[in-house]
């Protein structure tokens, strides 16, 4: 008895013993061994790692105006879980139908969705229509789920969400949307500036990881790893808002009377090469994008599309001309015709106008004279470098993504002989000509055309500048000159000038016309043209040139000298009074009609921090006329500042309060350099809309500031603004004329 109850101990004693074994071993395998697993799951249970996304960078104009920047949205989010309980369906789908255009059989099967187990889904987004809405769709959708309530009173949650998120959003919709280029709905950047900067702009995201119990809270003063997000960089754009929208409206009004496939117009600083403006029609929303079922619409013509250029070539070929000092402009040719080895040549007068000058055969833009003096004179291979030098058959370098590289490809006599007037083997881009055309306006230098005049992190407030660049000198500056000169007379020449209908009262412009013929199945097709104009001005000081480029004008008797040379007239001439160039008129140098003359005025003293009425009696002593704004006591600033020199009659504007807190004062009756003045001081972008004097001016909010729309018409006579001594800008308007367009024709022997 004894015995067994002996074994029976020493059988539970081991058994006890073993366990202890086993569970000691267990524990050891757990906190040793497999330490840093459980401690890493451990780990997971209570630690959360939230994303921090970073900000994208903002792009703006040259003055700062906003073109793209990261704007708060929200995502519509039902739950089907909640709304078949309480038996909603029907008054979801037909309220979140009616406010987001959703189609209510798309949304019913949203609201109806259920799991594979046939239990239904407790949250489902809206897509697309309530994908990423702005600020007014969330405040109807909030609407609604408040109207829900009221009806449900017992229910605090009816099944709808908002979720809140930030997307793209483009201020000016259409506004330079090439340029700009789009971000998709899931944030991937699909083309213009977007896409190649994608990187700088993106940012790098941050997170934040912190410590919670069991039931998810945070626990407070737990150890929290924070690794904050880098937001993307700014790019500050060459191009100046004021200038893009002069242009697409411009566009606008003639796009639809000459229904053509496209149009494209770049206008840029000749002197710099900085892009001031770049458009196509048609056009985009980014905003939208997804509205634009035609992908054709996002097409970048200005860099990507190519074509043989026509007659707005024939520059280059006078530039060699005149740089080799072949150009005789007094010297005669026969004009009509001119045969060279396998076809002959003829004007778009077949019969020509007789003998005639070289210069007048520029003016008519013949063809004959420019086969003469870039095939004869110049000869094929001195023709080609000077091609080449002005950057044909090359990309230009510009930011944007997609840029095509033309192609300079003559093989035969024939095609040096029809490269010298922008046809045969030849096809460029927009952005190639006015590269070109600058080339002459600033005194014969190449540059690399820009579009991004500054990159600068939000962080470390560096900024990176891009500096203009000469990529070579190809004319002497006096040559340029020359060119300039003979070009001017193909606009003021308003008997035979091509460019005729460019020709701006007050303003020197030089330019030239182009109309050239489209190649269909190896044929000149005379129903289809591309229509051209590029000039620049003022000729005796360029501040801008213009491509104004209409691929196929419904009506295909119209040439660039009456389809492509009122647009450019039109931009050119608010342009250039938006930035304050003064006209000139025969007698001297006026910015009126009335030819009165900008003299100069006595230097601006020095007034700031004085009280106001020592500065009105400081500024009085030296008969000077000011205005103040605002009602500080004190001048807080002052425009022009100190130490400026004053034209005859203009204002001293004293600002006694920061421009933020100053009201629009009445513009009406300015002149736009007046208006533009004193809003740049107040530091109010503005729109403008017409020539001459504000006749009307409209203040709108705008991405949190203020925005100020003038329009503006051509006085009458009898109704001039008063003589106030300040310069008065005078607008002129555009004009319809006969086709001078020019004719590639080729006749085979």
């Amino acid at each position: 008895m004894i015995k067994r109850i002996k074994l029976r101990t020493l059988l539970i004693g081991g058994c006890i013993t073993l366990f202890f074994a086993v569970l000691m071993g267990r524990v050891f395998w757990l906190q040793v061994v497999q330490a840093s697993f459980w401690q890493s799951h451990a780990e997971e249970l209570w630690s959360t790692k939230k994303a921090l996304p970073a900000t994208r960078g903002m792009i703006t104009d040259r003055n700062g105006d906003m073109l793209a920047v990261d704007a708060p949205a929200y995502t519509v989010a039902v739950n089907p879980e909640i709304i078949n309980k309480y038996g909603l369906q029907d008054e979801v789908v037909e309220g979140l139908g009616k406010v987001l255009g959703k189609d209510e059989g798309e949304l019913r099967s949203i609201v109806n969705a259920k799991k594979e187990s046939g239990e239904f889904f407790t949250q489902r987004e809206v897509r697309n229509e309530g994908w990423k809405i702005d600020q007014d769709l969330k405040d109807q959708v909030q609407a609604f789920i408040g109207e829900l309530k009221e009806k449900h009173q017992d229910m605090q949650d009816v099944g709808i969400y908002l979720i809140k998120d930030q997307k793209r959003y483009y201020p000016h919709e259409s506004i330079a949307s090439h340029v700009l280029g789009y971000l998709d709905r899931e944030g991937k950047a699909v083309s213009g500036l977007e896409a190649s900067f994608d990187e700088q702009l993106k940012g790098v995201d941050g997170s934040i990881e912190y410590k919670r119990d069991g039931r998810g809270i945070e626990i407070p003063k737990a150890s929290e790893i924070y690794n904050p997000p880098k937001d993307g960089s700014n790019l500050k754009l060459t191009i100046d808002y004021t200038i893009q929208y002069y242009i697409e409206q411009a566009m606008k009004e003639s796009y639809d009377q000459l229904q053509p496939i496209s149009m494209t117009v770049i206008a840029a600083d000749p002197n710099t090469m900085e892009i001031l403006g770049m458009a196509n029609m048609p056009t985009y929303n980014p905003n939208e994008y997804w509205a634009d079922v035609d992908q054709k619409n996002f097409y970048n013509h200005a860099i990507k599309s190519v074509y043989e250029p026509g007659s707005t070539f024939k520059i280059v070929t006078l530039a060699g001309a005149v740089q080799d000092g072949l150009f005789n402009p007094n010297a005669t040719y026969k004009s009509g015709s001119i045969r060279v080895p396998g076809q002959t040549i003829h004007d778009l007068k077949r019969a020509g106008w007789g003998e005639i000058s070289y210069l007048e055969g520029v003016k008519r833009s013949s063809n004959v004279a420019f086969v003469k003096l870039g095939y004869e004179m110049l000869g094929p291979e001195r023709l080609k470098t000077y091609v080449d030098q002005f950057g044909f058959g090359k990309k230009t370098g510009i930011e944007l993504p997609g840029e095509s590289k033309g192609i300079v490809d003559p093989v035969q006599q024939a095609d040096f002989a029809a490269m010298a007037y922008g046809h045969g083997k030849l096809l460029v881009t927009p952005l190639q000509q006015i590269v070109a055309v600058s080339a002459i306006a600033n005194g014969g230098k190449l540059m690399e055309p820009h579009i991004v005049k500054s990159i600068s992190d939000p962080q470390t407030g560096e900024t990176q500048e891009t500096k203009p660049k000469v990529v070579q000198q190809i004319l002497t500056a006096d040559k340029a000159k020359e060119v300039g000169n003979y070009l001017e007379q193909v606009v003021s020449d308003q008997k035979i000038g091509t460019g005729r209908h460019a020709y701006i009262d007050g303003y020197r412009v030089a330019g030239k016309t182009g109309t050239a013929v489209k190649v269909v199945n190896g044929q000149y097709d005379y129903t289809k043209q591309v229509v051209s104009f590029i000039g620049y001005a003022p000729v005796d000081d360029p501040k801008i040139a213009v491509i104004v480029l209409i691929d196929e004008p419904k009506d295909s008797e119209l040439g660039g000298g009456t389809a492509a040379a009122p647009i450019f007239k039109k931009i050119v001439n608010q342009t250039l009074q938006y930035m304050g160039v003064p006209k000139k008129f025969e007698g001297g140098s006026a910015d009126t009609q009335s030819s009165k003359v900008t003299a100069t005025g006595p230097k601006v003293p020095d007034v700031g921090g004085l009280p106001v009425q020592q500065a009105k009696d400081k500024l009085a002593a030296s008969h000077i006329s000011y205005a103040t704004y605002g009602k500080g006591t004190e001048i807080l600033s002052q425009f022009p500042k100190a130490g400026s020199t004053l034209k005859a009659g203009q204002f001293v504007y004293l600002l006694t309060e920061k421009g933020s807190d100053i009201n629009v004062p009445n513009l009406q009756g300015e002149s736009l350099r007046d208006a533009m003045e004193l809003l740049s001081v107040l530091q109010i972008p503005v729109t403008a809309k017409g020539e001459g004097y504000v006749v009307s001016q409209e203040v709108v909010t705008e991405n949190g500031g203020r925005r100020v729309i003038l329009t503006l018409e051509p006085p009458d006579k009898e109704e001039a603004p008063s003589d106030d001594g300040q310069a008065d800008d005078a607008g002129t308007s555009g004009e319809k004329g006969e086709n001078t367009g020019e004719d590639p024709t080729q006749d085979s022997p």
